[in-house]
């Protein structure tokens, strides 16, 4: 099993006042959603032929993104996931996407699919 080197690379150091800075863990601040431009896209590709909605370009922190992904999902009755800054939506359901995201405010954009 490997260990993660949480130290970014440093393995010793001889410097007494030595700290580590890590900025792995770094917090977007969430842009209001007329400052967003989200694009739909619906992709097969890697799930078996299924189509999903995916919705990228969000900035923000994740709990925000978290909390954007359940409103759409539930909105589309659902189900689907957000984590690495996009929000999954089971099945082709970019025109509900599309409408409940304007109504919130976000600027949308169709891509590919």
């Amino acid at each position: 099993m490997s260990k993660k080197n949480n130290r970014g690379g440093m393995v010793y150091s001889t410097n007494s006042d030595f700290s580590i800075d890590n900025d792995d863990d770094e917090e977007f601040e969430t842009l209001i959603p007329s400052d967003q431009q989200l694009h739909l896209h619906r992709e097969t590709k890697g799930r078996g032929g299924k189509a999903v909605t995916i919705i990228r370009n969000f900035v923000g922190s994740d709990s925000d993104l978290q909390a954007l992904g359940k409103a759409v999902k539930g909105n589309c009755g659902t189900g689907g996931s957000a984590k690495d800054g996009e929000i999954i939506i089971q099945g082709d359901q970019r025109n509900k996407v599309r409408t409940y995201l304007i109504e919130k405010g976000y600027k949308t954009k169709n891509i590919g699919g």
